[in-house]
Protein backbone atom coordinates (compact mmCIF):
# COMPACT_ATOMS: atom_id res chain seq x y z
CA UNK A 1 0.00 0.00 0.00
CA UNK A 2 1.30 3.44 -0.88
CA UNK A 3 2.06 5.91 1.89
CA UNK A 4 1.90 9.52 0.81
CA UNK A 5 3.07 12.26 3.16
CA UNK A 6 3.31 15.98 2.55
CA UNK A 7 6.17 18.00 4.02
CA UNK A 8 6.19 21.80 3.90
CA UNK A 9 9.53 23.06 5.25
CA UNK A 10 9.89 26.83 5.74
CA UNK A 11 13.40 28.23 5.30
CA UNK A 12 14.64 31.66 6.37
CA UNK A 13 15.67 32.76 2.90
CA UNK A 14 13.43 34.53 0.41
CA UNK A 15 15.82 36.76 -1.50
CA UNK A 16 18.74 34.66 -2.73
CA UNK A 17 17.43 32.30 -5.42
CA UNK A 18 20.74 30.43 -5.63
CA UNK A 19 20.53 29.41 -1.97
CA UNK A 20 16.93 28.25 -2.33
CA UNK A 21 17.87 26.29 -5.47
CA UNK A 22 20.64 24.57 -3.52
CA UNK A 23 18.28 23.64 -0.69
CA UNK A 24 15.73 22.22 -3.14
CA UNK A 25 18.49 20.32 -4.93
CA UNK A 26 19.60 18.77 -1.63
CA UNK A 27 16.07 17.42 -1.08
CA UNK A 28 15.80 15.74 -4.48
CA UNK A 29 15.62 11.96 -4.26
CA UNK A 30 13.62 9.05 -5.63
CA UNK A 31 10.11 8.88 -4.20
CA UNK A 32 9.91 12.58 -3.37
CA UNK A 33 8.23 15.16 -5.62
CA UNK A 34 8.38 18.95 -5.56
CA UNK A 35 4.86 20.39 -5.75
CA UNK A 36 5.55 24.05 -5.13
CA UNK A 37 8.09 26.64 -4.02
CA UNK A 38 7.32 30.16 -2.83
CA UNK A 39 9.85 32.93 -2.15
CA UNK A 40 8.90 36.16 -0.38
CA UNK A 41 11.53 38.89 -0.21
CA UNK A 42 9.68 40.99 2.37
CA UNK A 43 9.25 38.06 4.74
CA UNK A 44 12.69 36.80 3.63
CA UNK A 45 11.32 33.29 3.71
CA UNK A 46 10.63 30.46 1.32
CA UNK A 47 8.09 27.68 1.58
CA UNK A 48 8.79 24.39 -0.18
CA UNK A 49 6.01 21.84 -0.67
CA UNK A 50 7.06 18.21 -1.08
CA UNK A 51 5.06 15.00 -1.27
CA UNK A 52 6.39 11.48 -1.23
CA UNK A 53 6.64 8.07 0.34
CA UNK A 54 7.18 7.94 4.07
CA UNK A 55 10.82 6.85 4.16
CA UNK A 56 12.35 9.03 1.41
CA UNK A 57 10.50 12.21 2.42
CA UNK A 58 11.98 11.92 5.92
CA UNK A 59 15.47 11.82 4.44
CA UNK A 60 14.69 14.68 2.05
CA UNK A 61 13.59 16.88 4.95
CA UNK A 62 16.71 16.07 6.95
CA UNK A 63 18.97 16.91 4.02
CA UNK A 64 17.11 20.17 3.39
CA UNK A 65 17.70 21.25 6.99
CA UNK A 66 21.38 20.38 6.66
CA UNK A 67 21.83 22.42 3.49
CA UNK A 68 19.97 25.37 5.05
CA UNK A 69 22.25 25.23 8.09
CA UNK A 70 25.21 25.36 5.73
CA UNK A 71 23.98 28.32 3.67
CA UNK A 72 21.87 30.56 5.93
CA UNK A 73 23.27 32.73 8.73
CA UNK A 74 20.58 34.03 11.05
CA UNK A 75 23.01 36.55 12.48
CA UNK A 76 22.70 38.37 9.15
CA UNK A 77 19.04 37.56 8.46
CA UNK A 78 16.38 40.29 8.43
CA UNK A 79 12.75 39.92 7.38
CA UNK A 80 9.16 40.65 8.34
CA UNK A 81 8.38 37.06 9.34
CA UNK A 82 9.45 35.80 12.79
CA UNK A 83 12.11 33.08 12.65
CA UNK A 84 14.23 30.96 14.95
CA UNK A 85 16.09 28.73 12.52
CA UNK A 86 17.68 28.60 9.09
CA UNK A 87 15.23 25.75 8.58
CA UNK A 88 12.50 27.34 10.66
CA UNK A 89 9.70 24.80 10.72
CA UNK A 90 9.32 21.33 9.17
CA UNK A 91 5.78 19.92 9.39
CA UNK A 92 4.63 16.49 8.16
CA UNK A 93 1.03 16.13 6.95
CA UNK A 94 -0.74 12.77 6.33
CA UNK A 95 -2.12 12.41 2.81
CA UNK A 96 -2.75 8.74 2.00
CA UNK A 97 -2.04 5.48 3.77
CA UNK A 98 -0.69 7.17 6.89
CA UNK A 99 -2.17 8.61 10.06
CA UNK A 100 -1.32 11.67 12.08
CA UNK A 101 0.28 9.26 14.57
CA UNK A 102 2.55 8.00 11.79
CA UNK A 103 3.57 11.58 11.07
CA UNK A 104 4.32 12.13 14.76
CA UNK A 105 6.73 9.19 14.63
CA UNK A 106 8.28 10.66 11.49
CA UNK A 107 8.71 14.06 13.14
CA UNK A 108 10.48 12.51 16.11
CA UNK A 109 12.82 10.50 13.92
CA UNK A 110 13.64 13.54 11.77
CA UNK A 111 14.17 15.74 14.84
CA UNK A 112 16.61 13.28 16.34
CA UNK A 113 18.53 12.96 13.07
CA UNK A 114 18.77 16.74 12.58
CA UNK A 115 20.55 17.07 15.92
CA UNK A 116 22.80 14.06 15.38
CA UNK A 117 23.90 15.08 11.90
CA UNK A 118 24.02 18.88 12.05
CA UNK A 119 24.05 19.85 15.74
CA UNK A 120 20.90 21.94 15.26
CA UNK A 121 18.62 21.61 18.33
CA UNK A 122 15.03 20.64 17.60
CA UNK A 123 11.68 21.43 19.23
CA UNK A 124 8.56 19.36 18.51
CA UNK A 125 5.21 21.07 17.91
CA UNK A 126 1.53 20.50 17.05
CA UNK A 127 0.57 16.79 17.27
CA UNK A 128 4.20 15.82 17.97
CA UNK A 129 4.57 18.20 20.92
CA UNK A 130 5.86 16.72 24.16
CA UNK A 131 3.93 19.23 26.28
CA UNK A 132 0.72 21.23 25.77
CA UNK A 133 2.50 24.58 25.77
CA UNK A 134 4.60 23.47 22.81
CA UNK A 135 1.66 22.60 20.59
CA UNK A 136 1.55 26.18 19.32
CA UNK A 137 4.49 27.26 17.20
CA UNK A 138 4.20 30.83 18.50
CA UNK A 139 5.04 29.70 22.03
CA UNK A 140 8.19 27.93 20.90
CA UNK A 141 9.34 30.74 18.61
CA UNK A 142 8.69 33.58 21.07
CA UNK A 143 11.66 35.99 21.07
CA UNK A 144 12.87 34.51 17.78
CA UNK A 145 16.48 33.43 17.23
CA UNK A 146 17.96 36.13 19.43
CA UNK A 147 15.60 35.50 22.34
CA UNK A 148 16.06 31.74 22.29
CA UNK A 149 19.84 32.12 22.03
CA UNK A 150 19.82 34.24 25.17
CA UNK A 151 17.65 31.87 27.24
CA UNK A 152 18.13 28.33 25.97
CA UNK A 153 20.90 27.47 28.45
CA UNK A 154 19.27 28.97 31.56
CA UNK A 155 15.50 28.71 31.09
CA UNK A 156 14.17 25.12 31.49
CA UNK A 157 11.13 26.03 29.34
CA UNK A 158 13.53 26.64 26.45
CA UNK A 159 15.21 23.22 26.65
CA UNK A 160 14.98 21.57 23.20
CA UNK A 161 13.42 18.14 22.68
CA UNK A 162 16.50 16.97 20.82
CA UNK A 163 20.01 18.27 21.40
CA UNK A 164 21.92 20.21 23.98
CA UNK A 165 20.60 23.55 25.36
CA UNK A 166 22.47 25.70 22.85
CA UNK A 167 21.50 27.06 19.45
CA UNK A 168 23.54 26.38 16.35
CA UNK A 169 25.77 29.48 16.00
CA UNK A 170 24.34 30.46 12.61
CA UNK A 171 21.41 28.11 11.94
CA UNK A 172 19.61 28.59 15.28
CA UNK A 173 17.05 25.90 16.11
CA UNK A 174 14.44 24.04 14.10
CA UNK A 175 10.84 23.12 14.89
CA UNK A 176 9.54 19.79 13.56
CA UNK A 177 6.02 18.47 13.90
CA UNK A 178 2.93 16.76 12.54
CA UNK A 179 -0.29 18.49 11.69
CA UNK A 180 -3.32 18.53 9.44
CA UNK A 181 -3.30 20.45 6.16
CA UNK A 182 -2.68 24.15 6.73
CA UNK A 183 -3.61 27.04 4.42
CA UNK A 184 -1.25 30.01 4.54
CA UNK A 185 -3.56 32.89 3.64
CA UNK A 186 -2.73 36.60 3.60
CA UNK A 187 -5.00 39.61 3.04
CA UNK A 188 -3.59 42.96 1.87
CA UNK A 189 -5.28 46.20 3.01
CA UNK A 190 -5.42 49.52 1.17
CA UNK A 191 -3.23 51.20 3.79
CA UNK A 192 0.42 51.10 4.84
CA UNK A 193 -0.65 51.36 8.50
CA UNK A 194 0.60 48.05 9.86
CA UNK A 195 -0.99 48.75 13.26
CA UNK A 196 -4.39 48.26 11.65
CA UNK A 197 -3.30 44.88 10.29
CA UNK A 198 -2.07 43.89 13.74
CA UNK A 199 -5.39 44.88 15.33
CA UNK A 200 -7.33 42.88 12.74
CA UNK A 201 -5.04 39.88 13.21
CA UNK A 202 -5.66 40.05 16.96
CA UNK A 203 -9.41 40.11 16.34
CA UNK A 204 -9.43 37.08 14.04
CA UNK A 205 -6.89 34.74 15.64
CA UNK A 206 -8.06 32.17 18.14
CA UNK A 207 -5.37 32.85 20.76
CA UNK A 208 -6.82 36.31 21.41
CA UNK A 209 -10.50 35.42 21.21
CA UNK A 210 -11.05 35.13 17.46
CA UNK A 211 -11.93 32.25 15.19
CA UNK A 212 -11.00 28.67 16.01
CA UNK A 213 -8.19 27.24 13.89
CA UNK A 214 -6.90 30.66 12.83
CA UNK A 215 -3.48 32.09 13.65
CA UNK A 216 -2.67 35.63 12.59
CA UNK A 217 -0.23 38.51 12.67
CA UNK A 218 0.16 41.88 10.96
CA UNK A 219 3.08 42.88 8.73
CA UNK A 220 4.11 45.57 6.28
CA UNK A 221 4.63 43.84 2.93
CA UNK A 222 5.23 45.53 -0.44
CA UNK A 223 4.22 48.84 1.06
CA UNK A 224 0.83 47.58 2.27
CA UNK A 225 -0.43 46.38 5.62
CA UNK A 226 -0.92 42.61 5.48
CA UNK A 227 -3.01 40.37 7.72
CA UNK A 228 -0.98 37.16 7.59
CA UNK A 229 -2.84 34.01 8.68
CA UNK A 230 -2.53 30.27 8.99
CA UNK A 231 -5.78 28.30 8.79
CA UNK A 232 -5.10 25.03 10.59
CA UNK A 233 -8.46 23.36 9.86
CA UNK A 234 -10.15 24.86 6.80
CA UNK A 235 -13.08 22.45 7.03
CA UNK A 236 -14.18 23.79 10.42
CA UNK A 237 -13.10 27.40 9.81
CA UNK A 238 -13.34 27.87 6.03
CA UNK A 239 -11.34 30.43 4.11
CA UNK A 240 -14.36 32.41 2.92
CA UNK A 241 -15.50 32.97 6.50
CA UNK A 242 -12.03 34.21 7.44
CA UNK A 243 -12.01 36.67 4.54
CA UNK A 244 -15.44 38.02 5.50
CA UNK A 245 -14.37 38.59 9.11
CA UNK A 246 -11.16 40.36 8.02
CA UNK A 247 -13.24 42.54 5.69
CA UNK A 248 -15.69 43.39 8.46
CA UNK A 249 -12.92 44.22 10.91
CA UNK A 250 -11.18 46.37 8.30
CA UNK A 251 -14.32 48.46 7.88
CA UNK A 252 -14.07 49.47 11.54
CA UNK A 253 -10.81 51.28 10.69
CA UNK A 254 -12.01 52.76 7.41
CA UNK A 255 -9.96 50.44 5.20
CA UNK A 256 -10.75 47.56 2.85
CA UNK A 257 -8.98 44.47 1.51
CA UNK A 258 -7.42 45.08 -1.90
CA UNK A 259 -6.25 41.52 -2.57
CA UNK A 260 -5.30 38.25 -0.91
CA UNK A 261 -2.72 35.56 -1.54
CA UNK A 262 -2.23 31.89 -0.86
CA UNK A 263 1.28 30.78 0.03
CA UNK A 264 1.93 27.22 -1.08
CA UNK A 265 -0.99 25.01 -2.07
CA UNK A 266 -4.66 24.89 -1.16
CA UNK A 267 -7.04 21.89 -1.22
CA UNK A 268 -9.65 21.93 -3.94
CA UNK A 269 -12.37 21.46 -1.31
CA UNK A 270 -11.48 24.81 0.24
CA UNK A 271 -12.04 26.64 -3.04
CA UNK A 272 -15.22 24.68 -3.74
CA UNK A 273 -16.61 25.77 -0.36
CA UNK A 274 -15.67 29.39 -1.07
CA UNK A 275 -17.37 29.23 -4.46
CA UNK A 276 -20.52 27.81 -2.92
CA UNK A 277 -20.52 30.51 -0.23
CA UNK A 278 -19.99 33.53 -2.45
CA UNK A 279 -22.12 32.34 -5.39
CA UNK A 280 -24.92 30.97 -3.17
CA UNK A 281 -25.45 28.04 -5.53
CA UNK A 282 -28.46 25.93 -4.53
CA UNK A 283 -27.93 22.19 -4.08
CA UNK A 284 -24.20 22.57 -4.64
CA UNK A 285 -22.11 19.42 -4.73
CA UNK A 286 -18.55 18.82 -5.84
CA UNK A 287 -19.84 16.55 -8.60
CA UNK A 288 -21.34 19.62 -10.31
CA UNK A 289 -17.83 20.78 -11.19
CA UNK A 290 -16.95 19.72 -14.73
CA UNK A 291 -13.41 18.59 -13.95
CA UNK A 292 -14.59 16.54 -10.97
CA UNK A 293 -17.24 14.84 -13.07
CA UNK A 294 -14.74 14.15 -15.84
CA UNK A 295 -12.25 12.71 -13.37
CA UNK A 296 -14.95 10.41 -11.98
CA UNK A 297 -15.99 9.25 -15.45
CA UNK A 298 -12.46 8.80 -16.76
CA UNK A 299 -11.48 7.00 -13.58
CA UNK A 300 -14.26 4.49 -14.05
CA UNK A 301 -16.28 5.70 -11.08
CA UNK A 302 -19.28 6.56 -13.27
CA UNK A 303 -20.65 4.92 -16.37
CA UNK A 304 -23.23 5.56 -19.09
CA UNK A 305 -26.41 3.63 -18.53
CA UNK A 306 -28.01 5.06 -15.43
CA UNK A 307 -27.66 4.31 -11.74
CA UNK A 308 -27.30 0.57 -12.17
CA UNK A 309 -24.35 0.97 -14.52
CA UNK A 310 -22.65 3.17 -11.98
CA UNK A 311 -23.02 0.87 -8.97
CA UNK A 312 -23.02 -2.54 -10.66
CA UNK A 313 -19.21 -2.92 -11.06
CA UNK A 314 -18.67 -2.51 -7.31
CA UNK A 315 -21.48 -4.91 -6.43
CA UNK A 316 -20.06 -7.48 -8.83
CA UNK A 317 -16.59 -7.04 -7.31
CA UNK A 318 -18.11 -7.77 -3.89
CA UNK A 319 -19.70 -10.92 -5.32
CA UNK A 320 -16.48 -12.15 -6.93
CA UNK A 321 -14.61 -15.05 -5.23
CA UNK A 322 -11.76 -12.81 -4.09
CA UNK A 323 -10.89 -11.53 -0.62
CA UNK A 324 -11.11 -7.87 -1.68
CA UNK A 325 -13.20 -5.83 -1.75
CA UNK A 326 -14.87 -7.32 1.31
CA UNK A 327 -16.92 -6.38 4.32
CA UNK A 328 -14.72 -3.43 5.26
CA UNK A 329 -15.11 -1.84 1.84
CA UNK A 330 -18.84 -2.53 1.89
CA UNK A 331 -19.12 -0.86 5.30
CA UNK A 332 -17.32 2.23 3.97
CA UNK A 333 -19.62 2.31 0.95
CA UNK A 334 -22.64 2.06 3.23
CA UNK A 335 -21.38 5.01 5.27
CA UNK A 336 -20.72 7.04 2.13
CA UNK A 337 -24.27 6.40 0.90
CA UNK A 338 -25.63 7.48 4.28
CA UNK A 339 -23.69 10.74 4.07
CA UNK A 340 -24.90 11.22 0.49
CA UNK A 341 -28.57 10.78 1.42
CA UNK A 342 -28.26 13.16 4.36
CA UNK A 343 -26.59 15.74 2.11
CA UNK A 344 -29.44 15.47 -0.38
CA UNK A 345 -32.07 16.08 2.30
CA UNK A 346 -30.21 19.06 3.79
CA UNK A 347 -29.55 20.54 0.34
CA UNK A 348 -33.22 20.32 -0.67
CA UNK A 349 -34.26 22.17 2.49
CA UNK A 350 -31.57 24.84 2.47
CA UNK A 351 -32.62 28.02 0.75
CA UNK A 352 -36.33 27.25 1.04
CA UNK A 353 -38.46 29.87 2.76
CA UNK A 354 -39.76 27.49 5.42
CA UNK A 355 -36.22 26.68 6.58
CA UNK A 356 -34.42 30.02 6.28
CA UNK A 357 -34.00 30.20 10.05
CA UNK A 358 -31.93 27.01 9.83
CA UNK A 359 -29.71 28.21 6.96
CA UNK A 360 -26.50 28.20 8.99
CA UNK A 361 -27.06 24.75 10.50
CA UNK A 362 -27.96 23.27 7.11
CA UNK A 363 -24.92 24.80 5.42
CA UNK A 364 -22.62 23.51 8.14
CA UNK A 365 -24.17 20.04 7.91
CA UNK A 366 -23.76 19.96 4.11
CA UNK A 367 -20.13 21.05 4.35
CA UNK A 368 -19.27 18.43 6.95
CA UNK A 369 -21.23 15.67 5.20
CA UNK A 370 -19.38 16.43 1.98
CA UNK A 371 -16.06 15.84 3.73
CA UNK A 372 -17.30 12.67 5.44
CA UNK A 373 -18.65 11.34 2.16
CA UNK A 374 -15.30 11.83 0.41
CA UNK A 375 -13.39 10.24 3.29
CA UNK A 376 -15.72 7.24 3.39
CA UNK A 377 -15.45 6.78 -0.37
CA UNK A 378 -11.67 6.83 -0.08
CA UNK A 379 -11.90 4.18 2.65
CA UNK A 380 -13.55 1.73 0.23
CA UNK A 381 -10.26 1.25 -1.58
CA UNK A 382 -8.09 1.90 1.49
CA UNK A 383 -9.67 -1.07 3.27
CA UNK A 384 -8.86 -3.39 0.39
CA UNK A 385 -5.31 -2.04 0.19
CA UNK A 386 -4.75 -2.53 3.93
CA UNK A 387 -5.86 -6.17 3.65
CA UNK A 388 -3.44 -6.72 0.78
CA UNK A 389 -0.69 -5.12 2.89
CA UNK A 390 -1.38 -7.61 5.70
CA UNK A 391 -1.09 -10.54 3.28
CA UNK A 392 2.18 -9.09 1.98
CA UNK A 393 3.50 -8.71 5.53
CA UNK A 394 2.76 -12.36 6.33
CA UNK A 395 4.62 -13.38 3.19
CA UNK A 396 7.62 -11.20 4.10
CA UNK A 397 7.66 -12.62 7.61
CA UNK A 398 7.85 -16.16 6.23
CA UNK A 399 10.68 -15.26 3.87
CA UNK A 400 12.81 -13.10 6.18
CA UNK A 401 14.00 -13.72 9.71
CA UNK A 402 14.44 -9.97 10.22
CA UNK A 403 10.79 -9.16 9.56
CA UNK A 404 9.75 -8.91 13.22
CA UNK A 405 7.04 -6.37 13.73
CA UNK A 406 5.95 -5.96 10.12
CA UNK A 407 2.84 -8.09 10.63
CA UNK A 408 1.74 -6.06 13.65
CA UNK A 409 2.43 -2.82 11.77
CA UNK A 410 0.29 -3.97 8.84
CA UNK A 411 -2.48 -5.18 11.15
CA UNK A 412 -2.52 -1.85 12.96
CA UNK A 413 -3.03 -0.04 9.67
CA UNK A 414 -5.70 -2.55 8.64
CA UNK A 415 -7.40 -1.85 11.98
CA UNK A 416 -7.18 1.94 11.68
CA UNK A 417 -9.09 2.03 8.37
CA UNK A 418 -12.34 0.39 9.57
CA UNK A 419 -12.04 2.18 12.91
CA UNK A 420 -12.01 5.50 11.05
CA UNK A 421 -15.01 4.30 9.00
CA UNK A 422 -16.92 3.59 12.20
CA UNK A 423 -15.98 6.99 13.62
CA UNK A 424 -17.14 8.81 10.49
CA UNK A 425 -20.33 6.78 10.22
CA UNK A 426 -21.09 7.58 13.88
CA UNK A 427 -20.68 11.27 13.04
CA UNK A 428 -23.11 10.84 10.12
CA UNK A 429 -25.68 9.36 12.52
CA UNK A 430 -25.34 12.42 14.76
CA UNK A 431 -25.77 14.85 11.87
CA UNK A 432 -28.84 12.99 10.62
CA UNK A 433 -30.40 13.25 14.08
CA UNK A 434 -29.82 17.02 14.05
CA UNK A 435 -31.32 17.29 10.57
CA UNK A 436 -34.58 15.55 11.49
CA UNK A 437 -36.35 18.61 13.01
CA UNK A 438 -34.96 21.23 10.57
CA UNK A 439 -35.61 19.59 7.19
CA UNK A 440 -38.63 18.76 5.05
CA UNK A 441 -40.70 16.11 6.91
CA UNK A 442 -41.68 14.58 3.55
CA UNK A 443 -38.06 13.38 3.31
CA UNK A 444 -38.16 11.57 6.63
CA UNK A 445 -37.80 8.19 4.89
CA UNK A 446 -34.53 9.32 3.30
CA UNK A 447 -33.09 10.22 6.68
CA UNK A 448 -34.33 6.94 8.13
CA UNK A 449 -32.49 5.11 5.35
CA UNK A 450 -29.39 7.22 5.96
CA UNK A 451 -29.43 6.28 9.65
CA UNK A 452 -29.84 2.58 8.86
CA UNK A 453 -26.96 2.68 6.37
CA UNK A 454 -24.70 4.54 8.79
CA UNK A 455 -25.43 2.11 11.62
CA UNK A 456 -24.74 -0.81 9.29
CA UNK A 457 -21.44 0.84 8.43
CA UNK A 458 -20.56 1.12 12.12
CA UNK A 459 -21.44 -2.50 12.85
CA UNK A 460 -19.62 -3.85 9.80
CA UNK A 461 -16.53 -1.70 10.33
CA UNK A 462 -16.23 -2.65 13.99
CA UNK A 463 -16.47 -6.34 13.06
CA UNK A 464 -13.45 -5.80 10.82
CA UNK A 465 -11.65 -3.97 13.61
CA UNK A 466 -12.15 -6.89 16.00
CA UNK A 467 -10.99 -9.56 13.57
CA UNK A 468 -7.73 -7.69 13.03
CA UNK A 469 -7.20 -7.17 16.75
CA UNK A 470 -7.42 -10.92 17.37
CA UNK A 471 -4.13 -11.41 15.49
CA UNK A 472 -2.27 -8.47 17.04
CA UNK A 473 0.53 -9.05 19.53
CA UNK A 474 0.52 -5.48 20.84
CA UNK A 475 -1.90 -5.89 23.75
CA UNK A 476 -1.75 -2.22 24.70
CA UNK A 477 -2.76 -1.06 21.23
CA UNK A 478 -5.54 -3.67 21.07
CA UNK A 479 -6.95 -2.58 24.44
CA UNK A 480 -6.97 1.07 23.41
CA UNK A 481 -8.72 0.31 20.12
CA UNK A 482 -11.30 -1.93 21.80
CA UNK A 483 -12.13 0.90 24.19
CA UNK A 484 -12.78 3.20 21.23
CA UNK A 485 -14.80 0.51 19.48
CA UNK A 486 -17.01 -0.05 22.52
CA UNK A 487 -17.78 3.66 22.67
CA UNK A 488 -18.70 3.71 18.98
CA UNK A 489 -20.91 0.62 19.30
CA UNK A 490 -22.95 2.01 22.18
Amino acid sequence: MSTLVECVPNFSEGRDKAKVDAIVEAMKMDGVFLLDREMDADHNRCVITLVGEREPIQEAAIRGVGKAAELIDLNQHQGAHPRMGAADVVPFIPIDGVTIEDCVAMARYVGEQIWKRYQVPVYLYEAAATSPERQNLENIRRGQFEGIRAEIATNPARKPDYGEPRVHPSAGATVVGARKFLIAYNVFLNTPDVEIAKKIAKAVRFSSGGMRFVKGAGFLVRGLAQVSMNLTDFEQTPIHRVFEVVKREAERYGVTPVSSEIVGLIPKKALESAAEWFLQVENFDSSLILENRLAAVMGGKMAIGGLRAGVEPFVEQLAAPTATPGGGSAAAASGAMAAGLATMVASMSRGKKAYLQHERELSEAIARLSTLREELKAAIEADAESYNAVMKAYKQARESASADGIIDAALKQATSVPLSVAERAREVVGIVERLQPITNPNMKSDLTTATALARAAIQGALANVEINLESLKDAGFAAEVRKKAEALAS
